[in-house]
């Protein structure tokens, strides 16, 4: 089995952090291949950069995604999915999409990651995925979780803070989002009175789970022509 890890950011020291992460739990059931971004924002912390970001991985699912088996785009907030979903050929799992969705299954759930733009953001996200109504609360920390990987013991105090001001407001669960957070769930929980989601590990289950599935029945669009894009990636905009 392979799995295609895509991170849409430009941060190679993220895309280590988060396919390391990944391949402990892999253990061996799967192959993994991890690439970045080859243009865009460093770490994704606005709508500009998330919008950018979509379009870096359809550009790296067009170079890299011929051979594999499922698609893992590991950004919380999953810039371009829908997207991605179109132009694949295998199921293309998003970070947050699996860790809300897994969350929510629980009851009531609450989301902490870093950078203050992504509160509205993710509010959206949550609405279109129908899943509003089981949002306890939304808590961001000031660092962008770029900021938050290079240094996370910096980032403990705050997070846990965070997470417990979503348990305050009736979060049952709380995920912790974000490709920079890898690995912090399991050193804060202990301090949070529910249990805590990784959004990295939530999204590895989810593709685990969805790797080999058929889904031909997803929309295939009709082949169009383009100007500009990388070769690779035209060429799949009129192979759809």
């Amino acid at each position: 089995m392979r799995i295609l890890l895509i991170n849409p950011n430009t941060s190679a020291h993220v895309t280590d952090l988060v396919a390391g992460h990944v391949r402990t739990q892999l253990d061996g059931r799967a192959e993994l291949r991890a690439v970045t971004g080859r243009f865009g924002a460093r770490y994704i912390a606005s709508r500009a950069a998330a919008a950018i970001a979509g379009h870096a991985a359809l550009d790296a699912l067009a170079e890299h995604g011929s051979d594999c088996d499922a698609v893992y785009l590991a950004c919380f907030g999953d810039p371009g999915l829908l997207a991605l979903r179109e132009l694949s050929r295998v199921p293309v799992v998003g970070m947050a999409e699996a860790a809300c969705r897994e969350a929510a299954a629980r009851g009531r759930f609450g989301i902490v990651t870093g950078g203050g733009a992504w509160e509205p953001m993710l509010r959206e996200f949550v609405a279109a995925l129908g899943l509003s109504d089981a949002l306890a609360a939304l808590r961001t920390v000031a660092p962008s979780g770029g900021a938050i990987a290079s240094d996370p013991d910096a980032a403990l105090a705050m997070l846990v803070e965070a997470c417990r001001a979503c348990v305050a407001s009736g979060s049952e669960t709380v995920i912790l989002g974000g490709a920079g957070l890898a690995g912090l769930a399991t050193r804060i929980a202990s301090q949070v009175a529910v249990p805590i989601i990784c959004s990295v590990e939530a999204g590895t289950r989810a593709v685990l789970a969805a790797a080999g599935r058929s889904d031909s029945a997803w929309f295939r669009p009709d082949p169009v022509e383009s100007v500009g894009l990388a070769p690779a990636l035209a060429a799949r905009l009129m192979d759809s």
